[in-house]
Order: structure tokens, then sequence, then C-alpha cells
């Protein structure tokens, strides 16, 4: 069981535009971006502050994947495209697995965190009852937004998971603002993980894992929209973005930074946080990552 921990429980929250608007050699940027590098391997995960992106324009997004997701599931059926993995086009709700419900790194990740700081109990999770649309913007790499959506009339009872206990297998996750909390993230964990961004700095900044559920916060803000938009569809949007490596790049972790890993993972060892079994991150092409994982999570046969 992990040891209790002392890191302060708020993400640091990077100000963008201070790399856009100073000099990129100034002292500001420079300290602005060791910021970002320490979280990331502090956390895992940051607060992006970017003043070009408007309230309104999050709003606007947000209510028009509501009325996508909200569509008959046969007319939603038809943007399907399962024989390509699912990475173009809709997956609906029930077909994705998480993999933490049967990968025993994973697990052995959940066994050492302290009872109290568990994810939900995911042992007889059934596939994540989300949705999800992969819209391809770029070839080189093939970078897609992704929102996922969770049908809260549907699956809004306390408790519920939405997307079980997890790593993304990407390069980098970026999400806008959700109008539904419940997503919770766990700093720094421990056990085999294989994201891009985790194997090219040789296990220095750990992919993170994260579980999205309806928790009290979620009900709250349900009843508050049931109430000033009733019209609205009920349904939890999170604007996901998945940042890939072109396919036929090279994971192989950088030297420098695979030699900072090993000392940040023996400071952790001396503060009593267990990181289990030392990771080894052979060479190997995106592609091939990302086809082991997609059938994992039961996306690629």
């Amino acid at each position: 069981m992990a040891a209790p921990h002392d890191l302060p429980m708020e993400l640091p929250v990077i100000d963008l535009d201070v790399y856009l608007h100073q000099d990129i050699d100034s002292s500001l940027v420079q300290d602005e971006c060791k910021k970002a590098a320490q979280a990331l391997i502090t956390y895992g995960a940051l607060v992006l502050h970017d003043s070009r992106v408007s309230e309104d324009d999050n709003t606007t997004f947000l209510d028009l994947l509501e009325d996508y997701f909200a569509q008959p599931e046969e007319r939603l059926r038809e943007d399907e495209r399962p024989e390509l993995g699912f990475q173009v086009g809709v997956t609906l709700e029930n077909t994705e697995k998480p993999k933490c419900a049967v990968d025993e790194p994973c697990l052995d990740v959940i066994q050492r965190l302290a009872e109290s700081e568990r994810p939900l109990d995911i042992a007889g999770h059934e596939p994540d009852p989300k949705c999800r649309f992969f819209w391809r913007m770029t070839e080189k790499p093939p970078t897609p937004p992704t929102p996922t959506a969770s049908d809260l009339q549907k699956y809004g009872q306390k408790d519920t998971i939405l997307a079980g206990f997890h790593t993304d297998l990407n390069f980098l996750t970026i999400h806008g603002r959700s109008r539904y909390p419940g997503l919770h993230i766990w700093a720094r964990n421990t056990g085999k993980r294989i994201a891009q961004l985790e194997h090219f700095t040789g296990g220095l900044v750990k992919a993170g894992f994260h579980e999205v559920v309806v928790n009290e916060r979620t009900l709250d803000v349900i009843a508050q929209r049931k109430i000033s938009y009733p019209d609205r569809p009920l349904v939890r949007i999170s604007s996901t973005f998945f940042w890939h490596l072109s396919s036929d790049f090279d994971l192989v972790p950088l030297p420098e930074l695979a030699e900072k890993a090993r000392s940040v993972r023996a400071e952790q060892a001396q503060l009593g946080r267990d990181e289990g079994e030392e990771v080894v991150y052979p060479p190997l092409k995106v592609g091939k990552q990302v086809e082991s994982e997609l059938r994992h999570i039961a996306l690629l046969a």
C-alpha cells in the first residue's frame, strides 16, 4: 500500500500567453517551460491557460456535440468504422473495454494505492458506457479531436463508472472544460504504462491514470441543468484531443531523460513512494504500440 503523500492537490497552472507574447529566450518563458516540465514529471498533468480560447467557443462546441450524440443510435451507427479500429468516426457506448479491469500490472497499481485513494472498483466492469467520435484533422501525425459523450439520462446515477481507470495510449491528451465534473486523476502513479510520452522519456513523465465517474458534484450540475436548460440533452461531453506521434516514429527513450527518470525513481523510493517494478522501454514503432493498445481495449481485432 502506498504511503501517504504530501503533494499539493491543485495542478500547476501554466500560462501559455507568456510563451506567446514574450521573447522565447526570456527568463519568463524559460521559467514557465521549466514549470510545465516539472508539472508533467510530478503529476503527469497540468492546467493550461490560453487567452485565445473563449468561453463562448467552448459553449458552442459543447452544444454541437450534445446535439450530435443525442441523435438516435441508428443514425450514429452510420458513422461507425470498426474496420479501422474505430479510429475514425463514432464509437458507440459499451464498445471500448477498460484495460485495467483485467490487466495485472494495472491492477497492481490500484493495489499499491492507499484504500482511500483507489478508483471505483472495476473488477466486474463491463465495456465503458460512453460514446466517442474520432475526427482526424492532420495526416502527419494523425491527430484527432476525439470528443467523448456519456448519456446522463441513462447513466446519471451516483458512482456509475463512465470511463474505467486507465491511461491514454497517445503522446499528450488535451481536454477543454467539461460542463459536468467527474474526471479523477492520479499523480505520479506506479506500474506498467506504455503511453508515448512515458516511453519517449524513459519513464520520467508517467502516463497519468484517470477515471470518469458520476459523483456528488456531477449530480449537482445535472440538477442545475435540468432547471436552467430543460430542453438541452443531458450529455456529458469531454472535448478530448489526442496528440499522436507519427506511426513510423521510433519510440526510443532519450538517454538524458531516462537517466533523470532513474534519479526521480530513487528519490520517490527514499520518500516511501512505491513505484513497483522498474519498467523497461524497448524500441518500437508508434504504429505497433497503438495497434497493441487498441487490441487490449477491444477496438481492434
